[in-house]
């Protein structure tokens, strides 16, 4: 169907089966700000409170830009103390050179991980663009690396099978603005919102939609005011060129396909899809300053993350920080790795799944069980598995004990009048979850 700019047509589109059973996607947050790559590791965002203090001591080492332009706080210091008071933000775009940097090798590593889809930075909150834009002279084609980076990851990541997204800000852009931004009302209405701007941010979205047609568009904040009316317009071209394509909830609330949530701030909606996206640690651009052990996921509270957001419904979008020269960092490469390898073995307890009548039922000694199903079994994922422990599943969850454990695992089913119980036993310590495929019909494989 064609699409009109009218609000009554775009809501016509519907999410694409793809979207909802691919689960697992990569986030990139990289540009300039991997230069300096230093924030103050304050906190996870929605542990500390969102006011002035929280700006001064963000932990995104993307933001860095604005953190610095505060003019206190551990970022200043340490940016004056490293290149100078003088020093500004922008001259970071010529130090930057990401002369490591290999698209395909990049590709490689996502697919190994499991990943089914990648949304790469074009432009973040700095305004500096990671495309060859004709609306912008402040972009890495034309500095920096010298490179269409938008382009040359696309045509890798396609080429390894997966859907390609793109991110963009919409409603900021420091290389505009020059004064800090000290409260979650000033992100939102900034002073260069202009109807200059709300043109600019319109015409490099429709840029990215004609020059690399992402499957998923993935705009961040809200978009501008003044620019509102255009959406509809920017909507239907989008569907009408990519008609599986599905865009975010941060557009003013005029539309989305499903919501989002980042770190700990959202709600989990069964009956709506929507997506989780976090960083590994506790930026989303690379930071020097985050340690592996004191701030990173475990390699197996990933797994558990996305077995979590999975079983509730949602996507899991999971954030790289690569390093200025273009190589990812070895602790992230780790985890995407280890979670990759439990994905080979247990991957159809996640992709295209659905949401069970149970998501999750507490267990002793810290386990959980969280349920997946599809049309011919359901999935009790055992998560923080600890030896010795006794599971107890009532019938009203899995009325059928025909089951069938997926890998290698010590483990003991039983099903009496209570229902089924799991015994665990000779399971180490750092296991990977567990699953167990439990048959809709009365028989196994």
């Amino acid at each position: 169907m064609k699409y009109l700019p009218e609000m009554d047509s775009i809501r016509t589109h519907t999410i694409p089966q793809w979207y909802n059973d691919c689960k697992f996607g990569i986030f990139i947050h990289w540009g300039i700000y991997s230069v300096p790559a230093w924030a103050y590791p304050s906190g996870q965002l929605g542990t500390i409170p969102f006011d002035e203090r929280w700006f001064a001591y963000n932990p995104y080492a993307e933001w860095y830009c604005n953190t610095v332009r505060a003019g206190f706080g551990p970022a200043y210091e340490h940016h004056v103390k490293t290149y100078g008071a003088d020093f500004d933000y922008e001259s970071f775009a010529d130090m930057w050179k990401a002369e490591k940097w290999e698209p395909a090798k990049w590709a490689d590593l996502f697919k190994k991980s499991g990943a089914q889809y990648v949304i790469p930075t074009s432009k973040h909150h700095d305004g500096f663009c990671l495309w060859n834009t004709k609306y912008s002279d402040y972009n890495s084609y034309l500095r920096g690396p010298k490179r269409d980076i938008i382009k040359e990851l696309g045509e890798a990541v396609r080429a390894a099978g997966i859907r390609y997204g793109v991110y963009y800000s919409g409603m900021l852009n420091w290389h505009i603005t020059r004064n800090a931004m000290m409260s979650d009302y000033e992100v939102h209405h900034p002073n260069n919102i202009t109807n200059a701007y709300a043109d600019l941010a319109y015409n490099q979205m429709m840029e990215i939609v004609d020059n690399f047609q992402p499957s998923v568009l993935w705009n961040d904040l809200d978009w501008p005011l003044k620019g509102l009316d255009d959406l509809p317009y920017l909507f239907a071209h989008y569907y009408n060129s990519v008609p599986e394509g599905v865009v975010n909830d941060r557009w003013h609330d005029v539309w989305h396909d499903y919501t989002t949530k980042e770190y700990h701030r959202g709600d989990k909606f069964l009956n709506q899809k929507w997506e989780c996206c976090r960083g590994m640690g506790l930026s989303f651009g690379y930071n020097q300053v985050e340690t592996e052990q004191e701030h990173y996921l475990a390699h197996n509270d990933l797994i558990a993350l996305l077995i979590d957001t999975v079983a509730f419904n949602g996507n899991l979008l999971i954030n790289i920080g690569p390093k200025a020269d273009g190589t990812i960092p070895p602790e992230q490469e780790s985890r995407l790795l280890h979670l990759g390898k439990w994905l080979e073995t247990n991957g159809e307890a996640i992709y295209s799944t659905r949401p069970f009548s149970t998501q999750k039922v507490e267990a002793e000694n810290g386990a959980a069980i969280y349920f997946t199903q599809n049309d011919s079994a359901v999935y009790a994922i055992v998560v923080h598995p600890a030896s010795g422990s006794t599971i107890q599943l009532p019938h009203s969850v899995l009325p059928n004990g025909k089951h069938h454990v997926l890998g290698s695992h010590n483990l003991h089913l039983s099903t009496g009048s209570d229902g089924t119980v799991i015994q665990l036993s000779d399971i180490p310590s750092d296991s990977v979850p567990i699953v167990i495929k439990f048959f809709k019909e009365d028989k196994g494989e």
